[in-house]
């Protein structure tokens, strides 16, 4: 079993609840009516997700990747 630390990206909805993305596993994402249930939600698309992969035979390009941030200064 291996161990993995993703990034998510979470985002408030104007018409109420969240969206959340996993960017490093494409079409990983979810939703959820509280950000409780948002960030479930994606904890358990990311394991589908990872499912797939596997299934597939599909190797997990995420383990080659490195997350910064990118501060600047915008209009």
């Amino acid at each position: 079993m291996k161990n993995a630390t993703f990034p998510i990206i979470i985002q408030k909805e104007a018409a109420g609840g969240y969206t959340v993305t996993n960017p490093l596993l494409v079409g990983c994402y979810s939703q959820g009516d509280t950000l409780e249930e948002a960030l479930a939600n994606i904890k358990e698309a990311t394991e589908l997700c990872l499912e797939e992969l596997a299934e597939s035979g599909t190797p997990a390009s995420f383990e080659n990747t490195s997350i910064h941030t990118l501060n600047l200064s915008y209009a």
